[in-house]
């Protein structure tokens, strides 16, 4: 691989590990107050001898209920913290021992923070990237006229940071998190509050970006929609430790999770018969119809047409915290 993430393209393969976790661990330790002028020592385990790799090229969601250990990984991805225990490199860098040189490589998007000036014009934001980072004048170049186009940021260039939407904001966070080229993209809630037109934009240039130049992308996200239109393979921790690793589908069936068809009716009416769904609660006219998170929602949506007076429906997905809360408390019992 080339160190051209957007204008330099690849000439590999995406088949070796790039992101690799052998038994890490993280703990820190925390005063408590146990008395008049005393505090007592205890040892918090972040996160608890974790392993997986990612393969160049690969975009993975990695999510779990708030305190997981989502945030301390990717802090340890990037160097900012150092592992208690156990290996850990990318791009065969180990990050807390050469921070400078992986930052050259990585680029990171923290949907609650900016690295953005805030009181500066956006386009100055990009241009101290370009000397922080020494990116060539050509290469700058074509990869900010390439983010500004597909993320439609032309208009905002010369405006204030400080005077950008949410949105317009994260869409800058991301293109300045791509101008020196990064191997790696860790991306932190990026389409949190967004809007639906925003984060329909944010994730099209992100598959395009995958797709086109291969850029290995690893997202953290409460939102299942981010995961489903951007991942194939999804990660899980929860208490510090690996729950889950593979497809969403197989994430659905582990934690047997339901997604929810809201009917709304012409008229009040007794419970509808569904095939494969059954009503767990009833308003006047409206319903709710809870069936399997694997299942499509196409053939219920038709038999509803079919055989009931429809005005308006709508399918909401299951709680991801709920699920992972319940394939946790199995496998304690377990």
């Amino acid at each position: 691989m080339t160190d051209g993430g957007l204008a330099g393209g690849f000439t590999e393969g995406f088949t070796d590990d790039f992101i690799v976790l052998e038994g890490v661990e993280k703990v820190f330790e925390v005063r408590k107050k146990a008395g008049f002028l005393k505090r007592e020592r205890r040892q918090v385990r972040a996160v608890d001898s974790i392993s997986f790799t990612v393969a160049r090229g690969e975009m993975v969601g990695y999510i779990g209920p708030n305190g997981a250990g989502k945030s301390t990984t990717i802090k340890m991805l990037t160097g900012i913290l150092t592992p208690s225990a156990g290996r850990l490199r990318v791009a065969g860098i180990d990050p807390s021992r050469e921070r400078r040189r992986l930052a050259h490589r990585i680029g990171v998007v923290f949907g609650q923070r900016t690295t953005l000036w805030w009181d500066l014009p956006l386009i100055d934001s990009y241009r101290l990237a370009h000397r922080m980072y020494r990116i060539p004048e050509d290469r700058y170049r074509e990869n900010l006229d390439r983010c500004v186009e597909l993320l439609e940021l032309g208009a905002l260039l010369d405006v204030p940071v400080r005077q950008l939407s949410l949105g317009q904001r994260m869409r800058g966070d991301i293109a300045a998190a791509l101008l020196h080229d990064p191997k790696v993209l860790y991306l932190d809630e990026p389409t949190i509050g967004l809007d639906v037109v925003s984060k329909a934009k944010v994730r099209g240039f992100l598959r395009e970006l995958n797709a086109e130049r291969g850029t290995t992308v690893l997202l953290t996200t409460h939102d299942l929609q981010d995961i489903e239109q951007l991942c194939s393979r999804v990660m899980v921790i929860d208490h510090g430790r690996l729950m889950y690793d593979g497809a969403l589908a197989g994430l659905h069936e582990a934690g047997e999770s339901e997604r929810t068809l809201v009917v709304d009716l012409e008229r009040e009416l007794p419970p509808v018969e569904v095939p494969s769904a059954r009503v767990v609660r009833v308003e006047g006219p409206r319903q709710w119809l809870a069936f399997p998170a694997g299942q499509s929602a196409a053939p219920l949506v038709a038999h509803l047409a079919a055989e009931y007076p429809l005005v308006d429906l709508s399918v909401r997905e299951p709680d991801i915290e709920a699920v992972i809360a319940k394939m946790y408390a199995e496998k304690a019992v377990s």
